[in-house]
């Protein structure tokens, strides 16, 4: 099946951030391919979307597995017959000291954060190369990435760091087939995965969950957390003709938390 709208594709589409910007990119006129390793939830979000009267299909996968993700890549060239972008956005972590990590924990993380990334970027790339006509892909980062002292742990950290600079150089070396490369860097955002971390947390210091919240917010200077919206407005606008000349970086979501 061919369309003439742009197919986007969304790892991690299930919930929270990837989510919102599946239906963003829906509510913008395109297909949408909702990929997690949870089949449920993907197919829940792209119930969602074909309710705004785009094509929407969602896929099980597993990004830490590369065979998999050629898997993904295949399906949906011959479903949409092409995929103009790409959205890194499936991610793990858990609340954890840095004398805590075990190995099993660093490989968890960079398994799905590191190498998932870099190998759904590649093969998508080849897609985009093999199209001829450029593509856009946007990596899911964080401020932990740049130092944030809030961060889940010291392996998250390492992670989203290794995608800041892989958007650099992957930018550096696919601009010359007119595809641009950037990530996006959020901070605090209501999703399930940071309500898991805030519990936790208030847990082990033995305040209420209410206590560790405003807490939270009230060291963000826009005194407010972002909503998972605000992430998709980023990518909407990475995604659009207006950004075409924007590639290799990557941007701060925070509400003013890292200023750098």
């Amino acid at each position: 099946m061919t369309s003439s709208r742009q197919t986007a594709l969304i790892t991690g589409a299930g919930n929270g951030i990837g989510r919102a910007i599946a239906i963003a990119m829906a509510e913008n006129d395109r297909n949408v391919v909702c990929a997690d390793i949870d089949l449920s939830a993907a197919e829940t979000t792209a119930a969602t979307i074909r309710q705004l009267g785009v094509e929407a299909t969602a896929l099980k996968v597993d990004v830490g597995e590369t065979s998999e993700i050629s898997n993904m890549i295949q399906d949906i060239e011959r479903q949409f017959g092409r995929l103009d972008i790409l959205v890194n956005n499936a991610g793990v972590t858990r609340a954890a000291d840095i004398m805590e990590l075990t190995e099993a924990d660093w490989d968890k993380i960079h398994r799905v954060n590191a190498k998932g990334v870099f190998f759904c970027l590649q093969t998508a790339a080849k897609q985009m190369i093999e199209q001829g006509d450029g593509g856009r892909i946007i990596n899911i980062a964080s401020i932990a990435g740049r130092g944030f002292s809030g961060t889940s742990n010291a392996a998250y950290s390492a992670s989203k760091g290794a995608v800041i600079s892989l958007t650099k150089t992957a930018a550096q070396q696919l601009a010359k087939h007119d595809i641009t490369v950037n990530s996006i860097c959020p901070g605090v955002t209501t999703t399930e995965i940071v309500e898991g971390l805030v519990k936790t947390r208030a847990e082990a210091r033995g305040i209420s969950v209410e206590a560790m919240v405003k807490e939270m917010t009230d060291n963000i200077p826009l005194k407010r957390a972002n909503e998972p919206e605000d992430i998709a407005a980023m990518a909407i606008f990475l995604a659009s003709s207006g950004a075409r000349n924007i590639t290799g970086q990557s941007y701060n979501v925070d509400g003013g938390l890292v200023t750098s």
